[in-house]
């Protein structure tokens, strides 16, 4: 029997692909690649859309651009969505045991590759006709439609290969990872001081800028620290910092495992184990599959029921315009979308409970999957410490007493930090967050990512004798 992955086998081979390289990348090369990558995406997300001059003003996704990085308007329209939806239907599928994939060997992680490459520009297709099928970009012709499309896809594959291009080794890190963070660095940086304005309450757009003006003209200090319909206001500039200091702190908690190296007598180490274990990833699904429900529940309603007239149809969601924002209104979408205000939340606090408990229970249900599948389980960390000469002082050199030691902590920090994840993030959505609870989630945990990246590259460098020791 042909095993689910290995269909798209036949496929793989008309797919490009990026050759790991066959040397020591250079430290500054790896930057420079990087560098490159970041420059490209920028550019991509200003470069406007052949044939859309007369598209709609509202936004299908609105405020969940800053998590997929895209831009409206732009070759990065889709942003890395069409990527990370195909890596959470992977994971899903893997998960579930629906398809058998043993990540432990090259010739199964190289399908898997192959098939999640597959699988994103299926999906560049399936977003981006949901696009043009909705109107989003107006009244346009068929042929005009067809060169949307094909924009659209091309940049998918180029945001795709820019990511392997990072990811094989050329570069430094994740291209993904990179330009969520710039994306939200970006957004971060525009409500804190953007210059624009004058707003509705006749200060500008920017948190710090409006804080000044407010005390310059007097403003009674309610005003001067909370603005209303959604502006950027002191309020939740402080609750950003404060989100920055506790996902730092939380980062830092770790369980420390005794280890001794069986290779020489006397040397003694610790195996951290961090309490946020899988770090940002259960929320990049679990924000993948919310924006995924926004997105298709938005076309659908535009496209079908803009009246709010289908029993059925309002069951999936309702939605009103607002200016350039499209806002839900009921339905399951009213449930996967945050208040962005206190006042929202105390407003209608069901909406609110609800969407902490969905997005916990799947931050969850993704972390423990992903553990599993990414070879992170005791099982597979317990033969990596063997393979590379550690053991459990005081036990025999064996997997088994390895495993039941880390048995013990890696399926609890797995949950707990899962569930920390979910309830920092959505506390600060409901706060007004820059960036948005998820958005600055992923930024800590990327630049963390990028630090150690660092450290070690400048390690191996000053250090060659380092690299066996570090693995590489």
């Amino acid at each position: 029997m042909v095993r689910f992955i290995e269909l798209f086998k036949p496929l793989a081979r008309f797919f490009p692909n990026i050759s790991a390289p066959d040397r020591k990348v250079a430290f500054n090369e790896k930057i420079f690649w990087t560098a490159m990558a970041l420059i490209i995406y920028f550019v991509m997300s200003h470069v406007p859309l052949y044939g859309t001059q007369g598209m709609s003003q509202q936004d299908p996704l609105g405020a969940l651009r800053v998590i997929f990085a895209s831009n409206r308007g732009t070759l990065m329209e889709l942003g890395i969505g069409p990527i990370v939806t195909a890596g959470l239907i992977l994971q899903v599928l893997a998960g579930s045991r629906m398809v058998n994939i043993d990540m432990s060997n090259p010739e199964d992680r190289a399908m898997f590759t192959s098939a999640s490459k597959i699988l994103s520009v299926v999906m560049v297709v399936f977003e981006a006709s949901a696009y043009l099928i909705g109107g989003t970009y107006g009244n346009i012709t068929f042929q005009t439609q067809v060169v949307i499309l094909v924009q659209l896809v091309v940049a998918g594959i180029v945001v795709m290969l820019l990511d392997e291009l990072l990811q094989k080794g050329w570069g430094l890190g994740s291209g993904i990872s990179l330009f969520i963070a710039a994306g939200v660095a970006q957004s971060i940086w525009w409500d804190t001081i953007s210059p624009m304005g004058p707003m509705s309450d006749g200060k500008f757009y920017g948190a710090i800028i409006a804080f000044a003006q407010g005390i310059a003209r007097g403003d009674a200090l309610l005003n001067i620290f909370y603005r209303s319909q959604g502006l950027p206001d002191m309020i939740a500039f402080f609750t950003t910092l404060l989100v920055f200091g506790i996902i730092i702190y939380c980062n830092g908690l770790r369980v420390e495992v005794p280890v001794s190296y069986a290779r020489y007598r006397g040397f003694k180490g610790k195996f951290p184990l961090k309490l946020l274990y899988v770090s940002n990833i259960p929320v990049i699904f679990a924000a993948a599959l919310f924006g995924n429900i926004y997105f298709i529940s938005q076309i659908v309603w535009s496209r079908y029921n803009p009246s709010n007239t289908n029993f059925w149809l309002n069951l999936i969601g309702q939605f009103t315009t607002t200016g350039t924002q499209y806002q839900p209104t009921g339905g399951l979408v009213y449930y996967v979308v945050p208040p962005r205000s206190l006042s929202g939340v105390l407003s209608d606090p069901l909406r609110a409970g609800v969407y902490a408990g969905l997005l916990i229970l799947f931050c969850v249900f993704f972390a423990v999957t992903w553990v599993e599948v990414g070879g992170m389980d005791s099982n597979t960390v317990a033969k990596q410490l063997l393979d590379s000469g550690m053991q459990i002082e005081g036990f025999r050199r064996s997997q088994m007493p390895i495993r039941q030691l880390l048995q013990r902590y890696i399926p609890v920090v797995t949950v707990l930090g899962a569930i920390i994840i979910g309830v920092i993030a959505a506390s600060a959505d409901f706060l007004g967050a820059f960036g948005s609870g998820t958005g600055i989630l992923l930024t800590v945990g990327i630049i963390e990512q990028y630090y150690q990246i660092l450290v070690r590259e400048r390690i191996t460098q000053l250090y060659p004798a380092a690299r066996a020791f570090l693995g590489e």
